[in-house]
C-alpha cells in the first residue's frame, strides 16, 4: 500500500523558514514525480512545486520562485521542500503527492493518485 506522510509544519513568523518532509512507504519515491500542493482556508488546492521522476527538473509556482525549493534524498525515500522568506500568504495545509506518469508541468491534481494527510503552515507574527 502507498503510503505518504509528511512533516514539519509549523507557526513560524513572516520572514522565517520551514522544511517540509514527504516521506513514503510501500514504494519507491524515485520512481514517482512528486508535488507538493498547498491549500488555504476558503480556497482551492493548488500546485506548489514538482520534481520530475525521469530527469529531476522541477517546477515552481511562480509566487514561490527563488523562496522554495523541492529536493530528493533517495536513501531517505524522501522528498523535501525547502521553504524560505515565508509570508502570510504561504498559510495553508500543505500536501504531498505523488504521480507514477511524471506528467508534466504544471501538475495537476487529477495526476496524482496517492495523497499523505497534510501538514500546516501558518506564517504570522
Amino acid at each position: 500500500q502507498l503510503q505518504l506522510v509528511e512533516s514539519g509544519g509549523g507557526l513560524v513568523q513572516p520572514g522565517g523558514s520551514l522544511r517540509l518532509s514527504c516521506a513514503a512507504s510501500g514504494f519507491r519515491l524515485d520512481y514517482y514525480a512528486i508535488g507538493w500542493f498547498r491549500q488555504a482556508p476558503g480556497k482551492e488546492r493548488e500546485g506548489v512545486s514538482c520534481i520530475s521522476s525521469s530527469d529531476g527538473s522541477t517546477w515552481y509556482k511562480d509566487s514561490v520562485k527563488g523562496r522554495f525549493t523541492i529536493s530528493r534524498d533517495n536513501a531517505k525515500n524522501t522528498v523535501y521542500l525547502q521553504m524560505n522568506s515565508l509570508k502570510p500568504e504561504d498559510t495553508a495545509v500543505y500536501y504531498c503527492a505523488a504521480d507514477p506518469e511524471d506528467s508534466g508541468y504544471p501538475p495537476l491534481i487529477a495526476d496524482f493518485g496517492s495523497w499523505g494527510q497534510g501538514t500546516q503552515v501558518t506564517v504570522s507574527s
